[in-house]
């Protein structure tokens, strides 16, 4: 990819914004592929799924609380209660609810969350337009999951370098997009919103070097800013119209000018970039995954050789090396559910120790598992050249060697599980609902995975599309 937008001022044949908003508003169901609406499916179901685990996550019932005593107008609903607020509002919590687990979808090459983002914004603004239809739902779903995974796979500077989580960066363009194609506007408008939208875009990542719950809370504020750009363009609020090209536009401004305009605009309305959406089999950071599959690996060698592992070493790129593997002591034994999340060690350890990585593992009890923590303090992780060579931008592989009291063992993985080179089933994604509930504490009967599936396999038929809420508000 080259990075050869710096030397652009403003792009002569216009911002990327208007080619995106003339795309968004114009976006109908029968436009798409139905391999596309059933991806749109698939990630509206998995983002509620996590959702619900999400609910008794910390931090989530502060601000559920918060948003709740300031009260407004009841227009939205937030998940998995009965509690109503204004939509921006309920969007805000749905979006750090989804987010809160790290159990949501991933864009391995772009390496961001798209629908923690663009779910919570499309399902509020479906509830604030009583005409919007399941397939507007639907439309407006696939209009900002396609949007941030553009702006992911375009931009060649990672998250390690530019300090920027693109979940949430990007999520206020995606949000918009979404609730923009509910609300209806028409291709100036959406130019407007995505406008609006950039003078509140953010989100750092500080949040996960200091293991802050901010980190869950600003997919929640990209939502959040969703329904407030629609609303302001519709007051007749104006916004930056060369939003991501422009002198000072988020490329140039964000990013260093280091993305690929072509990428962006490649096949716009042919080819659609959200079908390379990953989901999650483990709730934990995408960079740990590689190494969680090469431990299960190890782990039925370890059993069929009858061997004890000693040490092991974990060997990746420079942004999983950052993001997962350092400070090392904080990795090796995480003293906060955050920190876990966002380490190779503790994750590997429960992989070798379990056989699993699943919600329980992320618990204040979990923690506390020295079973676990005995094996994590002798994980070690390097640098590999060849796949920083190869794999610089992405989802790190891993190679993963394990010292046993038998000789070497060792596991490398490319491709973690739930690409979709290797793509988790229909009984996956049912499965890991029954794991989401069975961690949030809501008393839903034991058909609400199956409720929860028609309901969405349905959803383009629906004459309503906020109705699909009934679902999931309880």
């Amino acid at each position: 990819m080259a990075d050869i937008a710096s030397i652009h001022d403003i792009r002569a044949d216009g911002d990327f914004a208007a080619d995106y908003a003339a795309f968004a508003s114009a976006l109908t169901l029968d436009q798409m592929p139905q391999a596309v609406v059933a991806a749109a499916k698939a990630n509206l179901f998995d983002t509620l799924a996590c959702a619900t685990a999400g609910v008794s996550a910390a931090g989530v019932g502060n601000l559920k609380a918060l948003v709740a005593e300031w009260a407004g107008k009841p227009e939205a609903g937030i998940w998995c209660s009965s509690i109503r607020v204004p939509a921006h509002h309920a969007a805000w919590v749905n979006g750090m609810m989804a987010h809160a687990r790290d159990y949501d979808d991933t864009h391995d090459g772009a390496v961001l969350h798209a629908g923690v983002s663009v779910i919570p914004a499309a399902l509020a603004a479906a509830e604030l337009n009583p005409d919007a239809t399941g397939a507007d739902l639907i439309a407006s779903v696939v209009a900002g999951l396609e949007l941030i995974c553009r702006l992911g796979v375009a931009t060649s500077i990672g998250i390690i370098e530019s300090g920027f989580m693109y979940t949430s960066l990007f999520g206020h363009f995606a949000a918009t997009a979404a609730a923009g194609r509910v609300a209806g506007l028409d291709r100036d408008q959406m130019v407007n919103a995505l406008g609006v939208a950039y003078s509140q875009a953010a989100g750092t990542h500080q949040v996960t070097r200091d293991a802050a719950l901010t980190k869950r809370v600003q997919p929640g504020f990209a939502a959040k800013t969703g329904l407030i750009s629609v609303a302001l363009t519709k007051a007749g609020i104006r916004g930056a119209q060369n939003t991501f090209e422009g002198i000072d536009g988020l490329f140039r401004s964000y990013l260093r000018g280091r993305y690929d305009p072509d990428a962006l605009r490649d096949g716009l309305g042919e080819r659609y970039e959200f079908l390379n959406l990953s989901y999650k089999p483990y709730p934990c950071c995408r960079f740990n995954h590689t190494a969680i599959d090469a431990a299960l690996i190890i782990r039925r060698e370890l059993e069929a050789r009858g061997a004890t592992v000693h040490a092991l070493t974990a060997r990746v790129n420079k942004q999983a090396y950052e993001a997962v593997c350092t400070p090392v002591a904080v990795r090796k034994r995480p003293a906060t559910i955050v920190q876990a999340q966002f380490s190779l060690p503790y994750t590997v350890a429960c992989a070798l120790h379990k056989g699993a990585v699943g919600l329980r593992a992320f618990t204040e009890e979990g923690l506390r598992d020295e079973g676990v923590l005995a094996i994590s303090s002798h994980v070690n992780a390097e640098l590999d050249a060849e796949i920083e060579r190869n794999w610089s931008r992405n989802i790190s592989p891993t190679h993963l060697i394990a010292a046993t009291d038998k000789g070497l063992i060792e596991a490398r993985v490319d491709i973690p599980r739930g690409h979709p080179k290797s793509p988790m089933s229909l009984a996956d994604f049912d499965a890991k609902l029954a794991d989401c509930l069975d961690i949030s504490g809501l008393d839903w009967p034991e058909t609400a995975v199956t409720t929860l599936r028609q309901t969405i396999d349905g959803l383009h038929e629906m004459r309503r599309g906020g109705a699909i809420l009934e679902a999931v508000t309880r």
